[in-house]
């Protein structure tokens, strides 16, 4: 009965594309009424990548890697933050996201 709901789950929710790409594009569709706004999510999407992915590698390799923390002494040699990266990941792009509504 266990396998039943897991494949009823996951063909829902997990394996479904057509579910994902809609989900993917609710931001799209909702500014997307004219091609100004349209370009100007595109613009800021572009903008808010281009600033937050060099920042998410120097976090993750610097600082969340094993080992990263190296520099701080021998004591902090083996430890393994990359449980954080996701959070991490999601915490840089928020905060960009909201930077860049602020400006505009």
């Amino acid at each position: 009965m266990e396998d039943l709901i897991n494949i009823f789950v996951r063909s829902i929710f997990v394996d479904n594309l057509v579910f994902a790409y809609f989900l993917g594009m609710c931001s799209y569709l909702a500014v997307s009424k004219t091609v100004k706004t349209s370009a100007g999510l595109g613009v800021a999407v572009i903008f808010v990548l281009g600033i937050t992915v060099p920042i998410n590698y120097l976090i993750d390799n610097f600082l969340l890697s094993r080992g990263a923390l190296s520099w701080l002494g021998p004591r902090f040699e083996g430890v393994d933050l990359s449980f954080l990266t996701f959070i991490m990941f999601i915490a840089i792009i928020a905060s960009m996201v909201q930077l860049v509504e602020m400006i505009i």
